[in-house]
């Protein structure tokens, strides 16, 4: 009779879930015990930068990514992280170590006598099995429920089971699988086709959603035949629309009243695969001007059912885009040249300004680089110099979570070791993922970071000022040099003074990991 582990192990292989990331303690050893050959572990040294690099991997490799994380210390440590991955839908695969069966009753060490609890609401799903038997059963359903859902589950095993028998049913599980479609009716269909064409100025708001789905360049198929303004919704995790096309009007701002004025003007508002909406700043106001209505149309049943206002339809915006694209026709008329980039700003003194370095990107590294970026104080700077014209160019931390970036910057690489990768960071978020770097050095990821250094938590300097609190403590982080971090973990690390030695350094092509820490004025996120 094959053992849990056994079993488990071929359900995993069969499903490609062969790349775990994980930090184990000592309930999870048994588990890892004889992993079969293709297997890679990921060793992360910190549970939230290894949740990080293990999203960032599975939004990139658009498949779901198992993590192997230890039991309530080791869970609670990644839940930070674990926010992230939640907003942007991130099929994350958790399965946890939990203490022999006979010692969580006695809450002995390392016990978690209500795993499940822990974890819940932030995960889509979470359980423990009742029985060691169940557990192949359970782990597959933590598979489909985390690919279903797009939400991370979580699964909590006693470390006895691994090795107890699976039973004659268990090996069941090997040939299971489960997909969804979620095409509209024909009623459905023709009533929202109805409803598009009718609008005189209609808008179109696209989640990041549909760059995952990778529906970007069909999304953009759609907007020329809309021939109205396209919007990124607020909060925006992923890019999902060419950002200097001239359709494209920016990210929307995450408050009530400027979001309504935004859409003045226009009778329709199409929102595919994206909230309604996640706001940040409490700027009240009218949710939608007089005579605009908002149709939403997500995957995602709970973002459909708490929008404040506004009708959805829950399906696939993939099939939504294939349906209106098909129906409207060919655009009424060419949405002329993409819009050209100005020129830098110039900070005062010997200080780059943000939007310098973001130039010499764009101009110094291929226009297929994906951007992994947790610099949240020079946003408005990033949007000024960019020009991403590709799918999965654009990874931002999905709930604002700081630690993101530096591991999904790690993750996204080993995911697609063939594309370049850049990681740009502030030094205020970096601390919190920074033992990414360690993975990073120990399997040779080809991977930039470009650490840039102002001293400073920015964007709270910046919401200070929002708030009335200006004189708040604790702003100030001097006297970090992550080169010598880095170095510290074997990452080849540098600081570059001006324009023309960050772009000769960025010029360069290492083969395996490196950063780049460059000095930079404080600017504001928008």
């Amino acid at each position: 009779m094959p053992s849990v582990r056994h079993v488990s192990h071929a359900f995993l292989e069969r499903q490609g879930l062969t790349t775990v990331f994980g930090n184990p303690g000592s309930n999870e050893l048994p588990f890892l015990a004889g992993l079969p050959a293709g297997f890679r572990y990921v060793l992360g040294l910190h549970e939230g930068a290894v949740v990080g690099m293990a999203d960032g991997y599975a939004q990139a490799s658009g498949r779901p990514v198992l993590v192997n994380l230890h039991a309530a210390a080791g869970s609670g440590n990644a839940m930070g992280a674990l926010t992230n991955a939640v907003s942007s839908r991130t099929p994350l695969v958790i399965v946890a170590g939990q203490q022999v069966r006979a010692a969580v009753g006695p809450e002995a060490n390392l016990a978690n006598v209500d795993a499940p609890t822990l974890m819940k609401p932030l995960v889509g799903w979470a359980a423990e099995p009742a029985c060691a038997e169940d557990v192949p059963r359970a782990l597959a359903q933590a598979v489909f429920e985390a690919t279903l859902r797009r939400r991370p589950a979580y699964l909590s095993v006693p470390y006895d089971d691994w090795a107890a028998e699976a039973g004659e049913n268990s090996p069941a599980v090997l040939d299971r699988r489960v997909e969804r479609a979620a095409a509209p009716s024909p009623a459905q269909a023709r009533r929202l086709a109805e409803e598009v064409a009718a609008a005189r100025r209609p808008a179109l708001v696209l989640g990041g959603d549909i760059d995952s789905a990778g529906r970007f360049e069909d999304a953009v198929r759609l907007a020329e035949r809309l021939g109205g303004p396209v919007w990124a919704a607020p909060s925006a995790f992923r890019l999902p629309f060419p950002n200097r096309h001239p359709l494209f009007r920016g990210v929307l701002p995450a408050g009530i009243a400027p979001v309504c004025a935004a859409f003045e003007g226009h009778d329709l508002v199409l929102v595919l695969g994206a909230p309604v909406f996640r706001y940040h700043e409490y700027l009240p106001g009218r949710y939608l001007p007089e005579g605009t209505r908002l149709i939403q149309v997500t995957e995602d049943a709970s973002a459909a059912a708490r929008a404040p206002m506004g009708g959805a339809l829950v399906a696939d915006p993939g099939a939504v885009i294939d349906l209106l694209t098909d129906r409207l026709g060919s655009p009424a008329a060419p949405p002329g040249p993409y819009r050209p980039v100005p020129a830098p700003a110039r900070a005062e003194g010997p200080l780059l300004h943000p939007e310098q370095v973001f130039a010499a990107l764009r101009d110094e590294l291929p226009g297929d680089t994906a951007y992994v970026v947790e610099s949240t104080s020079t946003n408005a700077a990033w949007w000024r110099q960019m020009d991403l014209r590709r799918p999965g160019s654009y990874y931002f931390p999905a709930a604002g979570g700081l630690g993101f970036g530096l591991p999904a910057a790690v993750g996204v690489a080993l995911a697609q070791p063939d594309r370049p990768v850049v990681g740009v960071i502030g030094d205020g978020s970096a601390n919190y993922g920074v033992t990414a770097l360690w993975t990073a050095a120990q399997h040779r990821v080809p991977v930039t970071i470009v650490l840039l250094r102002n001293g400073t938590y920015g964007a709270l300097r910046w919401f200070g000022g929002l708030l009335g609190v200006p004189d708040a403590p604790g702003l100030d982080i001097p006297g970090l040099d992550f080169t010598r971090i880095a170095e510290g973990y074997g990452v080849c690390a540098r600081q570059v003074g001006g324009a023309a030695e960050l772009r000769a350094a960025l010029a360069e092509r290492p083969g395996g990991p490196r950063l780049i820490q460059v000095d930079t004025a404080l600017t504001t996120p928008s």
